[in-house]
């Protein structure tokens, strides 16, 4: 006989660990395992056959996952037995008592069977599962889902292990969690980082936070952390006074469903949000799903990445139906003069809620020609300076004096020179 190789595997008498190299062949390029012949390639007849192939038979059956019997043929011939292991569909296959991970999962290097490294493992459920991110079996099976019950029990939906398969969080072939269990799970992985800086630039920190744990209570911990630094400023009709808020709250809470339910959760990078006096980013990892543009997506069009992710987000009523949020967002905004902006690459989706109060001031005792002009540029963006004096219905000097009383005091920014000049609020 030849050696003991990547492809062969001799065992003297049957041991528990076959089911070791069982895996190990079904992981890699198959192979064959001989028992009743010693390391040397020399034979030594088993004394019983058939309790030793009962004994090997059973093992294979009961100690591996997923069924590997259908790729073990056995052949028994002058005391040796031959196990024929041919190259498994489902990799990776495991030790049932270890799980799947490293220490329950073996591949063939040269002659040893050795342990698989986390991301051989994720290579294998990848290459094997051939479907979406969500639904390959994850690598963490010591899952809870206090957070995930908590949420269906608000919405009144029934949330129990017996409809785990339903919803996708479990593989409906062996049990095992999914990685939608994963992320809905109070051990989710990935995060929400969100963070309020003193500049436009988004340089120097004010604050920032971290917002882990199942997918439900990240987005609550980080809604309610923006709501905090959403603030609320005053402005003027005639002689009402009108409370408008930085951003709309449906606005900030659609986006960071959009992020949450349109992430590549394949990648361990954050969603992040940044903050600042001027705008929100809300940046998540992931580009636009293949066969989709930027246009179809303003247009309304949407093929969500993390398909189960989002008819679970559909149900519990977080989302009304797919591709509405983006145009909910500009909707939002169609009375303000500066709009919501998307930026996309390959591998990120941002999405700008500029501040509707960026330059308004909240004080209550402004006079009377400085509200109209608030109120006129809150309305139109910007005017010149002809349309100054015409709006307050006063003279070239007293308006060069007025605008520039305006800007000193930080209401307004004059840019320009001449009848050139464009007032805009700062």
């Amino acid at each position: 006989m030849n050696s003991e190789n990547e492809r062969i595997e001799y065992k003297r008498e049957y041991v528990d660990d076959i089911a070791k190299e069982v895996i190990a062949f079904a992981n890699t390029d198959g192979g064959k395992i001989y028992v009743g012949v010693n390391d040397d390639g020399t034979p030594a007849p088993l004394a019983d056959t058939d309790d030793t192939y009962t004994r090997i038979t059973n093992c294979v059956r009961d100690a591996v996952a997923p069924d590997v019997t259908m790729f073990t043929k056995y052949t028994l011939n002058d005391g040796v037995i031959k196990v024929n292991v041919s190259e498994g569909s489902s990799k990776p296959y495991y030790l049932k008592s270890k799980g799947l991970k490293p220490s329950g999962v073996y591949i063939r290097q040269g002659a040893s069977s050795v342990q698989a490294s986390p991301e051989q493992i994720r290579q294998m459920i990848k290459l094997s599962d051939r479907d979406s991110y969500e639904e390959m079996r994850s690598l963490e099976q010591k899952l809870t889902f206090k957070s995930a019950a908590e949420t269906f029990k608000k919405h009144n939906i029934p949330f129990s292990e017996d409809k785990y398969k339903a919803l996708g969080i479990v593989n409906i072939n062996d049990d095992l969690f999914t990685n939608l269990g994963l992320i809905v799970s109070d051990q989710c992985s990935h995060t929400i980082k969100a963070a309020v800086f003193a500049d436009e630039d988004n340089t120097s920190f004010i604050d920032h936070r971290e917002f882990g744990g199942s997918v439900f209570s990240q987005i609550e911990s980080a809604f309610e952390y923006i709501m905090l630094n959403n603030k609320t400023r005053s402005v003027f009709s005639g002689i009402d006074r009108i409370d408008i808020s930085d951003y709309p709250e449906a606005a900030i809470r659609e986006a960071l469903l959009n992020a949450a339910v349109h992430r590549d959760y394949g990648f361990s990078g954050s969603i992040i949000v940044n903050i600042n006096s001027k705008c929100i980013d809300i940046i998540s990892i992931g580009g636009l799903v293949p066969g989709l543009a930027e246009e179809d997506i303003m247009n309304g069009i949407s093929q969500p990445r993390n398909r189960n992710l989002a008819e679970m987000f559909h149900r519990l009523k977080y989302i009304e139906s797919y591709g509405t949020g983006i145009r909910k967002i500009l909707s939002l905004y169609s009375d303000s003069a500066v709009k919501p902006s998307i930026s996309i690459t390959q591998n990120s989706f941002r999405i700008t809620l500029p501040n509707r109060n960026c330059g308004k001031k909240a004080e209550t005792n402004l006079p009377m020609q400085y509200k109209a002009v608030i109120e006129f540029l809150n309305e139109h963006g910007s005017m010149t300076v002809e349309e100054f004096q015409e709006l307050l219905d006063i003279k070239q000097t007293r308006a060069f004096n007025l605008y520039k009383k305006m800007e000193s005091e930080g209401y307004i920014k004059v840019k320009g020179r001449g009848a050139e000049k464009t007032i805009t609020l700062k």
